[in-house]
């Protein structure tokens, strides 16, 4: 009886089965990939647009609206990132599109107002070229070969220089301060098991 018992047992005991695929890396990846897909949708969008058109009032409205807009979409992540149940992979994908969102704000506005006003850079501006300066500009590179010469397209790129200072340092610190008010959050609101469950999934 004591075999048929530890038979008994046996057969209840889960089999082994083959390992499947870390949920943490499958979220990752798909989170990798959900941002690059929306990177690469805003630089297609970018050369899409009809922006030939000259530089008026209307144009400062809109490069206005665009950085208030980028102020909402980051807002917006915020608030996601402290509801979300992976707020760590929430906040990666903020860092992953918001620069390119702001670079190409600059590139709109750049190349509009070269279409518009040959002088207003040492050179024309392709919408390669007005890319390719705004991520300069941001980096801090400066290479000098494209440079503003008007005082439109210096206040532009002053503005610029502005953003990125607060993109890189105040608004990294506040996507920060998001991840760990949405850890702290999850972590109140489950139990022990599914708080080991979700911390190894990220």
């Amino acid at each position: 009886m004591t075999s048929t018992g530890s038979r008994g047992l046996a057969t209840q005991r889960p089999r082994h089965e083959a390992p499947q695929p870390p949920r943490r890396r499958r979220l990752m990846l798909r989170s990798l990939l959900r941002s690059l897909l929306t990177a690469t949708a805003l630089v297609v969008l970018y050369y899409l647009l009809p922006l030939d058109r000259k530089i008026d009032p209307a144009t400062g409205v809109a490069l206005a609206f665009g950085l208030l807009a980028f102020v909402g979409v980051i807002c917006l992540q915020v608030w996601q990132i402290t509801r979300s149940s992976y707020p760590r992979l929430r906040a990666l994908e903020t860092l992953i599109v918001s620069p390119p969102l702001l670079i190409l704000i600059f590139a709109v506005a750049y190349f509009t107002l070269a279409h518009g006003d040959a002088e207003a850079f040492t050179q024309p501006l392709t919408r390669t070229d007005a890319l390719y300066f705004t991520i300069t500009v941001f980096t801090t590179v400066g290479f000098g070969d494209i440079a503003p010469r008007t005082e439109t397209a210096r206040i532009i790129a002053m503005i610029q220089m502005i953003g990125d200072v607060v993109v890189v340092g105040v608004i990294a610190r506040i996507i920060l301060s998001a991840v760990t008010a949405g850890l702290r959050r999850r972590s109140t609101e489950q139990t022990p098991s599914d708080r080991e469950s979700v911390d190894g999934d990220q």
